[in-house]
């Protein structure tokens, strides 16, 4: 698994996973509470960016609480966590409220997948802390309760989110493994600050786009094209479908109503040097 544990002591355990970032993107929900995706998509875990997450269930807690990056996490947020934490209380018998202490060494909420490696290592460490063993499968369908995107950061290296057609085969599995190929993703950082519009909340706006409903028809297809590229290492067929997929996301985004766009204008200026580079020669 591309989660680590650390430590696991009774009713406590420490865990770390790292985001990914997707080739072939996952943009709406066919069931916004299972967060079941309306399309397939395949990602590479990022090595280097971590979170490391600590769960400690304890009986004399009043309700859960989670420190990230050192400062209290309240409102919707902690809700979101302690519904996800419900349902592995759910799964291992018990009633205890549990304190989280999270770090990262990305900035959170800036569309590197700061949610992703979150419940992953949520997901691991509160499973363990609660006296479960779940195998990658069945952590990654629930990885995927708390975020979408989670369910690619359980298994290792280059995974595919199976869709699936409810909450036991919803789940990821890696499709070949890290040393496979040595791609580097090269981190542009336009903005550090958080996204004007969460992930979640564009999640739910995607069918209010008209082009949502051809983006997911046509993502069986580009799947399949990004599949056979990174198993054939073949970088340029890799490169345009991404690319491709990515316009095609941020399309339904902007005709979203209402309309979200997570473009800053260095964002177009860096999109506009690749396209430079490419006319160059360099892939």
């Amino acid at each position: 698994m591309h989660k680590k544990m650390i430590e696991n002591h009774k009713h406590s355990a420490t865990a770390i996973a790292n985001p990914n970032i997707a080739f072939i993107k996952y943009w709406g929900n066919r069931d916004h509470n299972l967060r079941l995706p309306e399309n397939g998509s395949l990602s590479m875990n990022l090595d280097g960016l971590e979170t490391r997450t600590t769960v400690t269930f304890s009986n004399q807690l009043t309700g859960d609480s989670l420190q990230l990056n050192e400062s209290d996490v309240t409102g919707d947020r902690i809700n979101r966590v302690a519904s996800f934490l419900d349902r592995i209380r759910d799964l291992a018998g018990i009633t205890s409220y549990a304190q989280i202490e999270s770090a990262t060494n990305f900035p959170i909420g800036a569309g590197i997948a700061s949610s992703a490696s979150g419940f992953a290592s949520l997901a691991l460490a509160a499973s363990k802390a609660a006296g479960l063993d779940l195998n990658e499968k069945e952590l990654s369908a629930l990885a995927r309760r708390g975020s979408g995107s989670a369910s690619r950061s359980v298994p290792a290296g280059f995974v595919e989110w199976l869709p699936g057609s409810g909450d036991d085969d919803s789940y990821a599995i890696s499709i070949a493994g890290p040393e496979h190929w040595g791609l580097v993703d090269c981190v542009a950082i336009v903005s550090a600050g958080h996204k004007p519009t969460g992930s979640a909340q564009g999640h739910q706006l995607a069918g209010s786009s008209p082009l949502q409903a051809a983006r997911v028809a046509d993502a069986p297809r580009r799947l399949d094209i990004c599949r056979q590229a990174v198993l054939e290492k073949d970088f340029p067929a890799l490169a345009e479908i991404a690319e491709l997929d990515s316009n095609i996301m941020h399309s339904v985004m902007m005709t979203s109503r209402p309309a979200i766009l997570y473009w800053d204008p260095s964002t177009v200026e860096v999109m506009a040097c690749v396209q430079e580079w490419r006319s160059q020669g360099l892939q």
